[in-house]
């Protein structure tokens, strides 16, 4: 018994310790950088504005698309905790996107759309835009680590994005590949095993505490972005203290720099 609690006591110990090394030491044993990607990487939020705006325009649609994006964020994590409850059986992104989809265009007065132009409309998830900051920092960290993203999003959803946005992940993973929503832990280690690594040679990154945290607790590392303006005035973002997490970045550039890179 004693045995067992000197051996927890030493771990909790270097865990702290770590937390408060400088960070280009402290990570050194870290070879893959996994990514959140909606608002860690991409602004879904002025993306849909913008295109919302530009679409509404040549259909003659005048609605508040800030509201609408708002209200179709709101609903991605209930419906993902359906899935995850087993409420539902497992269903992609895309299509829990198109679900809520159909939902808005009723309350939004949205009328006499065709199913293509419902599906077009939909993909916009695909076609997020990235932050200012971010191509130019996974591009820098590209060159020491492995980087892919670790999103809810499906796997076509952000091959699309990349493809479109020019993020240079060396590949896709995704919740999708363990049929497991995050924070479920199944996700986590679902793309540290396909990766052939330990949980602390991979650090989670994003701009969500929630993320971090349960990725903390699978053993992983956990780099901290932070996006103050993901939610605009609707609500504020995360923010993190230096030793929150195992390192704490103001941007992406920041984030590349404090890792070495």
């Amino acid at each position: 018994m004693a045995r067992r609690q000197i051996g927890k006591s030493a771990r909790i110990g270097a865990a702290v310790a770590l937390r408060g090394q400088d960070p280009t030491q402290a990570e050194a044993a870290v070879k893959a950088l996994l990514f959140d990607v909606f608002g860690t990487v991409v602004d879904w939020r002025a993306s849909i504005i913008e295109e919302g705006k530009a679409w509404g325009n040549t259909k003659g649609i005048s609605v508040d698309w800030a509201r609408f994006a708002d209200q179709w964020r709101a609903g991605y994590m209930p419906s993902m905790n359906k899935v995850r409850k087993g409420e539902m059986p497992w269903t992609n992104l895309d299509h829990l996107h198109r679900a809520l989809l159909e939902d808005l265009l009723k309350e939004f007065q949205i009328e006499d759309l065709s199913e293509e132009e419902k599906d077009h409309w939909n993909r916009v998830w695909h076609r997020l835009k990235p932050w200012p900051d971010s191509v130019a920092g996974l591009t820098r960290l590209k060159k020491k680590y492995t980087i892919a993203p670790l999103s809810n999003g499906n796997v076509a959803l952000l091959t699309d994005m990349a493809k479109q946005a020019g993020i240079p992940w060396d590949l896709i993973l995704s919740a999708e590949l363990a049929r497991h929503y995050k924070p479920d832990r199944e996700a986590y280690f679902t793309a540290v095993s396909l990766l052939e690594l330990k949980p602390k040679e991979a650090m989670m990154c994003a701009a969500h505490s929630i993320d971090l945290i349960a990725a903390r607790d699978c053993g992983l590392r956990t780099g901290f972005i932070h996006r103050p303006d993901e939610f605009g005035s609707m609500r504020k973002a995360d923010e993190a203290n230096p030793h929150d997490f195992d390192v704490v970045s103001t941007d992406m550039l920041d984030f590349a720099s404090k890792l070495g890179a």
